[in-house]
Protein backbone atom coordinates (compact mmCIF):
# COMPACT_ATOMS: atom_id res chain seq x y z
CA UNK A 1 0.00 0.00 0.00
CA UNK A 2 1.53 3.10 -1.34
CA UNK A 3 1.94 6.17 1.51
CA UNK A 4 -0.67 7.93 -0.22
CA UNK A 5 -3.31 5.22 -0.42
CA UNK A 6 -2.66 4.81 3.47
CA UNK A 7 -2.86 8.33 4.01
CA UNK A 8 -6.33 8.90 2.26
CA UNK A 9 -7.95 5.57 3.94
CA UNK A 10 -7.05 6.73 7.44
CA UNK A 11 -8.91 10.30 6.49
CA UNK A 12 -12.04 8.11 5.93
CA UNK A 13 -15.03 7.94 8.86
CA UNK A 14 -15.17 4.68 10.93
CA UNK A 15 -17.92 2.79 8.36
CA UNK A 16 -20.92 3.07 10.90
CA UNK A 17 -21.93 -0.70 12.80
CA UNK A 18 -23.89 -2.65 11.15
CA UNK A 19 -27.58 -2.19 12.01
CA UNK A 20 -29.80 -5.40 13.04
CA UNK A 21 -32.00 -6.31 10.18
CA UNK A 22 -35.69 -5.83 11.35
CA UNK A 23 -38.58 -7.41 8.65
CA UNK A 24 -41.48 -5.39 7.74
CA UNK A 25 -44.23 -7.26 5.81
CA UNK A 26 -45.44 -4.97 2.69
CA UNK A 27 -49.53 -4.69 2.03
CA UNK A 28 -50.86 -6.05 -0.90
CA UNK A 29 -52.77 -3.48 -3.35
CA UNK A 30 -55.28 -5.06 -6.15
CA UNK A 31 -57.40 -2.79 -7.67
CA UNK A 32 -60.12 -4.09 -9.85
CA UNK A 33 -58.71 -2.28 -13.58
CA UNK A 34 -55.16 -2.38 -13.47
CA UNK A 35 -52.26 -4.42 -12.33
CA UNK A 36 -51.51 -5.23 -8.28
CA UNK A 37 -48.59 -3.45 -6.43
CA UNK A 38 -46.77 -4.00 -2.86
CA UNK A 39 -47.15 -0.86 -0.70
CA UNK A 40 -45.79 -0.01 2.45
CA UNK A 41 -46.46 3.26 4.55
CA UNK A 42 -43.02 5.32 4.34
CA UNK A 43 -43.38 5.69 8.08
CA UNK A 44 -42.89 2.07 9.09
CA UNK A 45 -39.13 2.19 7.79
CA UNK A 46 -38.70 5.54 9.16
CA UNK A 47 -39.80 4.42 12.73
CA UNK A 48 -37.69 1.28 12.34
CA UNK A 49 -34.75 3.19 11.12
CA UNK A 50 -35.00 6.01 13.81
CA UNK A 51 -34.86 2.96 16.44
CA UNK A 52 -31.54 1.30 15.14
CA UNK A 53 -32.86 -0.79 12.99
CA UNK A 54 -32.53 -1.79 9.43
CA UNK A 55 -35.81 -2.66 7.38
CA UNK A 56 -35.99 -5.28 5.60
CA UNK A 57 -39.14 -5.68 2.79
CA UNK A 58 -41.23 -8.58 2.92
CA UNK A 59 -43.18 -8.68 -0.43
CA UNK A 60 -46.24 -11.06 -0.09
CA UNK A 61 -45.11 -14.02 -2.43
CA UNK A 62 -47.15 -16.77 -4.15
CA UNK A 63 -48.19 -19.77 -2.11
CA UNK A 64 -45.75 -21.89 -3.59
CA UNK A 65 -42.84 -19.59 -3.21
CA UNK A 66 -43.52 -18.74 0.33
CA UNK A 67 -40.99 -20.91 1.79
CA UNK A 68 -37.99 -19.34 0.55
CA UNK A 69 -39.01 -16.05 2.92
CA UNK A 70 -37.05 -18.18 5.72
CA UNK A 71 -33.96 -17.55 3.97
CA UNK A 72 -34.47 -14.38 5.07
CA UNK A 73 -35.86 -14.58 8.28
CA UNK A 74 -32.68 -16.50 9.11
CA UNK A 75 -31.25 -13.18 8.92
CA UNK A 76 -33.54 -10.60 11.09
CA UNK A 77 -33.19 -9.92 15.07
CA UNK A 78 -37.35 -9.23 14.56
CA UNK A 79 -40.00 -8.42 12.91
CA UNK A 80 -43.19 -5.80 12.58
CA UNK A 81 -46.28 -6.92 11.34
CA UNK A 82 -48.10 -3.99 9.51
CA UNK A 83 -51.32 -2.54 9.51
CA UNK A 84 -54.24 -3.07 6.88
CA UNK A 85 -57.23 -4.42 5.55
CA UNK A 86 -58.97 -6.71 7.56
CA UNK A 87 -58.30 -10.61 8.31
CA UNK A 88 -60.89 -12.61 5.83
CA UNK A 89 -63.62 -13.85 8.67
CA UNK A 90 -64.37 -16.86 7.10
CA UNK A 91 -61.15 -18.47 7.55
CA UNK A 92 -61.86 -18.33 11.22
CA UNK A 93 -65.32 -19.33 11.40
CA UNK A 94 -67.39 -15.96 11.32
CA UNK A 95 -69.50 -14.77 8.29
CA UNK A 96 -68.51 -12.47 6.16
CA UNK A 97 -70.66 -9.29 6.27
CA UNK A 98 -70.68 -5.89 4.35
CA UNK A 99 -69.16 -3.99 6.73
CA UNK A 100 -65.99 -6.28 6.49
CA UNK A 101 -63.04 -5.07 4.20
CA UNK A 102 -61.29 -8.28 3.29
CA UNK A 103 -57.39 -8.36 2.44
CA UNK A 104 -56.53 -9.80 -0.63
CA UNK A 105 -55.88 -13.65 -0.47
CA UNK A 106 -52.54 -13.11 -1.33
CA UNK A 107 -51.32 -11.05 1.47
CA UNK A 108 -53.11 -13.02 4.11
CA UNK A 109 -51.92 -16.42 2.44
CA UNK A 110 -47.90 -14.73 2.46
CA UNK A 111 -49.02 -13.43 6.49
CA UNK A 112 -50.41 -16.72 7.83
CA UNK A 113 -47.03 -18.51 6.73
CA UNK A 114 -45.05 -15.51 8.61
CA UNK A 115 -47.01 -15.93 11.57
CA UNK A 116 -46.55 -19.80 11.75
CA UNK A 117 -42.93 -19.01 11.83
CA UNK A 118 -43.07 -15.89 14.12
CA UNK A 119 -44.65 -18.74 16.85
CA UNK A 120 -42.39 -21.36 16.09
CA UNK A 121 -39.03 -19.38 16.24
CA UNK A 122 -40.04 -17.12 19.22
CA UNK A 123 -39.12 -14.78 16.78
CA UNK A 124 -39.41 -11.24 18.15
CA UNK A 125 -42.46 -8.96 17.00
CA UNK A 126 -44.00 -5.94 17.01
CA UNK A 127 -48.22 -6.16 15.36
CA UNK A 128 -49.31 -3.09 14.63
CA UNK A 129 -53.41 -2.33 13.78
CA UNK A 130 -54.24 -5.63 12.04
CA UNK A 131 -51.00 -7.32 13.08
CA UNK A 132 -51.84 -7.21 16.13
CA UNK A 133 -55.27 -8.91 15.66
CA UNK A 134 -53.35 -11.33 13.30
CA UNK A 135 -51.28 -12.35 16.23
CA UNK A 136 -54.04 -12.39 18.59
CA UNK A 137 -55.82 -14.79 15.88
CA UNK A 138 -53.35 -17.31 15.52
CA UNK A 139 -52.96 -17.21 19.45
CA UNK A 140 -56.88 -18.79 18.97
CA UNK A 141 -58.46 -15.59 20.07
CA UNK A 142 -61.27 -14.09 18.41
CA UNK A 143 -62.00 -10.66 17.02
CA UNK A 144 -65.10 -8.43 17.37
CA UNK A 145 -65.74 -7.47 13.68
CA UNK A 146 -67.55 -4.05 13.59
CA UNK A 147 -67.33 -2.51 16.87
CA UNK A 148 -70.34 -0.35 16.19
CA UNK A 149 -72.73 -3.48 15.85
CA UNK A 150 -70.56 -6.24 18.22
CA UNK A 151 -69.85 -3.43 21.26
CA UNK A 152 -72.91 -1.16 20.81
CA UNK A 153 -71.61 0.94 23.86
CA UNK A 154 -68.07 1.51 22.40
CA UNK A 155 -66.70 4.62 22.02
CA UNK A 156 -66.14 6.21 18.27
CA UNK A 157 -62.44 4.51 17.06
CA UNK A 158 -62.51 5.84 14.09
CA UNK A 159 -63.36 9.11 12.44
CA UNK A 160 -65.97 7.81 9.53
CA UNK A 161 -65.14 11.00 7.67
CA UNK A 162 -61.36 9.64 7.90
CA UNK A 163 -60.00 12.45 9.52
CA UNK A 164 -57.71 11.67 12.82
CA UNK A 165 -58.85 10.40 15.36
CA UNK A 166 -57.69 10.25 19.25
CA UNK A 167 -58.62 8.74 22.43
CA UNK A 168 -56.98 7.60 25.69
CA UNK A 169 -55.82 4.59 26.27
CA UNK A 170 -55.37 2.47 29.84
CA UNK A 171 -51.89 0.60 30.11
CA UNK A 172 -52.42 -2.56 32.21
CA UNK A 173 -49.99 -2.21 35.57
CA UNK A 174 -46.74 -4.54 35.30
CA UNK A 175 -46.87 -5.04 31.42
CA UNK A 176 -44.11 -4.91 29.49
CA UNK A 177 -45.88 -2.15 27.64
CA UNK A 178 -46.04 -0.16 30.88
CA UNK A 179 -41.99 -0.85 31.57
CA UNK A 180 -41.97 0.58 27.53
CA UNK A 181 -44.29 4.06 28.07
CA UNK A 182 -43.52 4.10 31.64
CA UNK A 183 -47.27 5.56 32.27
CA UNK A 184 -50.67 3.96 33.07
CA UNK A 185 -52.58 7.16 30.30
CA UNK A 186 -51.61 7.45 26.76
CA UNK A 187 -53.23 9.30 24.42
CA UNK A 188 -53.17 7.65 20.74
CA UNK A 189 -54.44 7.46 17.07
CA UNK A 190 -57.55 5.07 16.50
CA UNK A 191 -58.70 4.41 12.93
CA UNK A 192 -59.88 0.69 13.58
CA UNK A 193 -63.32 -0.69 13.78
CA UNK A 194 -62.35 -4.24 14.25
CA UNK A 195 -60.75 -5.53 17.82
CA UNK A 196 -59.76 -8.21 19.76
CA UNK A 197 -62.28 -10.03 21.49
CA UNK A 198 -61.26 -13.39 23.49
CA UNK A 199 -57.82 -13.46 24.18
CA UNK A 200 -55.59 -15.71 22.32
CA UNK A 201 -53.45 -18.41 24.50
CA UNK A 202 -50.67 -17.38 26.44
CA UNK A 203 -51.80 -14.01 25.45
CA UNK A 204 -53.08 -11.15 27.94
CA UNK A 205 -53.90 -7.78 28.05
CA UNK A 206 -51.44 -4.54 27.58
CA UNK A 207 -53.97 -2.15 27.07
CA UNK A 208 -57.14 -1.09 26.97
CA UNK A 209 -59.92 1.77 25.63
CA UNK A 210 -62.18 3.67 28.74
CA UNK A 211 -64.79 1.51 27.12
CA UNK A 212 -63.04 -1.77 27.98
CA UNK A 213 -62.09 -2.21 24.06
CA UNK A 214 -58.59 -4.46 24.04
CA UNK A 215 -56.32 -1.87 22.53
CA UNK A 216 -52.92 -3.81 23.09
CA UNK A 217 -52.27 -7.22 24.08
CA UNK A 218 -48.66 -9.19 24.57
CA UNK A 219 -47.11 -12.56 25.41
CA UNK A 220 -47.33 -13.93 28.45
CA UNK A 221 -43.60 -15.31 28.07
CA UNK A 222 -40.88 -12.81 29.30
CA UNK A 223 -38.27 -14.16 27.36
CA UNK A 224 -40.52 -13.51 24.17
CA UNK A 225 -40.54 -9.70 22.82
CA UNK A 226 -44.27 -10.23 21.45
CA UNK A 227 -46.28 -7.38 21.44
CA UNK A 228 -49.73 -6.23 19.56
CA UNK A 229 -50.84 -2.74 19.87
CA UNK A 230 -54.28 -1.56 17.94
CA UNK A 231 -52.67 2.10 17.47
CA UNK A 232 -50.21 3.35 14.81
CA UNK A 233 -46.88 4.36 16.54
CA UNK A 234 -45.30 4.98 13.05
CA UNK A 235 -47.96 7.33 11.76
CA UNK A 236 -47.41 10.96 11.64
CA UNK A 237 -50.44 11.68 13.82
CA UNK A 238 -48.69 9.49 17.18
CA UNK A 239 -47.86 10.61 20.25
CA UNK A 240 -44.00 11.78 20.65
CA UNK A 241 -43.79 8.44 23.06
CA UNK A 242 -44.49 6.29 20.32
CA UNK A 243 -40.96 6.00 19.63
CA UNK A 244 -40.14 4.25 22.51
CA UNK A 245 -41.77 1.05 21.36
CA UNK A 246 -39.62 0.94 17.94
CA UNK A 247 -36.85 1.39 20.23
CA UNK A 248 -37.71 -1.32 23.00
CA UNK A 249 -38.20 -3.77 20.42
CA UNK A 250 -35.13 -3.15 17.99
CA UNK A 251 -33.46 -3.26 21.25
CA UNK A 252 -35.46 -6.62 22.19
CA UNK A 253 -34.75 -8.04 19.08
CA UNK A 254 -31.42 -7.56 19.15
CA UNK A 255 -30.57 -8.93 22.39
CA UNK A 256 -32.80 -12.43 21.56
CA UNK A 257 -30.79 -12.73 18.67
CA UNK A 258 -27.84 -12.72 20.15
CA UNK A 259 -28.99 -15.21 22.57
CA UNK A 260 -30.18 -17.94 20.05
CA UNK A 261 -26.35 -17.55 18.17
CA UNK A 262 -24.29 -17.44 21.67
CA UNK A 263 -26.48 -20.82 22.28
CA UNK A 264 -25.84 -22.11 18.42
Amino acid sequence: MSARTKEVKEKLPAAPAPRPLIAVNADLVAPKNGAAFARLNIGYIDAIMAAGGLPLVLPPLRKDNLADIDALLDQCAGIVLTGGADMDPRRNGQPLTAVVNPMPARREEADRYLLAKIFERKLSVLGIGVGMQQLNVFAAGTLHLHLPTDNPKAMPHYDQTGAPHRHMVLIEEGTRLDDIYGTQELRVNSTHHQAVNQIGKRMRVAAKAPDGVIEAIESTDPNWFCVGVQWHPEAETASALDVQIFECFVQAAVRAADGVLAAA
